[in-house]
């Protein structure tokens, strides 16, 4: 209220008669309650804390069951290529496959795991931003990220045999039994016939009671599967019969010092079953770690 107005209601008030205390009361109670219920009605809602910005806000959340904390324990470390753009990471066989990005720069690689030498290496054309990597029998499929294409490979010599078209983006990509599961930076994942690469199923991914997107590189393990968030230094596991996470694993600090430089984000998981250990690493990382996921 102005200056102006205020005045002019304080002179009214004034020059009103006197209705006696009673009546003063109720309209000062009439007044608190209007008061009251303007504030409740034009107030901001609060938000529950995040776990990163991956985290959307749902209206009226309510905890769910809590994801179980865990962390990552280093078994050893190797060298990594400091110029792969890491996309998609698989194991197979006692070797690693690797997937990179960027226009110009895509490729896909064929890795020693002891030492993280790059035996083969092929370019992908410079127009496609190379994306998410799975492997079923003996054909490596490579998504890309806006293209709506999937390169199929020989996994042996890694010959291109054909191509996938699909709608929407490519992030992530792995093999779950006889279907495979894909990432396209949101909260949804995609099952696809792992023979046509059409559609057959998909599932919303959510933590603790709210959705969970930039899901980008994913390794399936189990019925279950394991995905980098984008931008975010932990991986969630994720129950793909309800999209509920079950286990958030706190990987932060695996860079330091001089590694830190250059280096971007956390993506890169695969899981070698014999061992049963995860091998990680990043983009422009110039180590990766052979890990496991233990109880914090």
């Amino acid at each position: 209220m102005g200056r102006t107005n205020r005045a002019k209601t304080v002179a009214r008030r004034r020059s009103a008669p006197s209705t006696g205390p009673a009546r003063r009361w109720i309209a000062l109670a009439l007044l608190t309650l209007l008061v009251a219920g303007g504030a409740f009605l034009f107030r901001t809602p609060s938000e529950p804390q995040a776990l990163g910005p991956a985290m959307a806000t749902i209206a009226g959340w309510v905890p769910a069951q809590d994801a179980r904390r865990r962390r990552v324990e280093v078994i050893r470390t190797f060298p990594h290529e400091r110029d792969a753009y890491t996309q998609g990471l698989l194991w197979s066989e006692g070797e690693l496959f690797e997937s990179t990005g960027r226009e110009g720069e895509s490729t896909l690689r064929r890795l020693d795991p002891e030492t993280g030498e790059v035996r083969q290496r092929i370019a992908i054309p410079d127009q496609y931003f190379g994306e998410g990597l799975a492997l079923v029998d003996d054909r490596l499929i490579m998504l890309t990220w806006r293209a709506e294409r999937a390169f199929v490979f020989d996994r042996e010599s890694l010959a291109e045999l054909e191509t996938y078209r699909y709608r929407g983006e490519g992030w992530g990509l792995c093999l779950d039994d006889d279907r495979l599961v894909m990432s396209d930076g949101t909260d949804l994942l995609t099952f696809r016939d792992p023979v046509t690469f059409e559609p057959i199923g998909e599932r919303r991914v959510q933590l603790e009671g709210r959705p969970l997107s930039r899901l980008n590189e994913l390794e399936c393990v189990a019925g279950d599967v394991y995905a980098n968030v984008w931008e975010e230094d932990f991986i969630v596991r994720i129950d793909l019969d309800t999209g509920r996470v079950t286990d958030y694993i706190a990987a932060e600090g695996l860079l330091s010092g001089d590694d830190l430089l250059g280096a971007e984000v956390l993506n890169g998981i695969a899981y070698d079953p014999d061992a049963e250990t995860f091998y990680l690493t990043g983009k422009w990382w110039p180590k990766m770690f052979e890990v496991r996921f233990v109880d914090q």
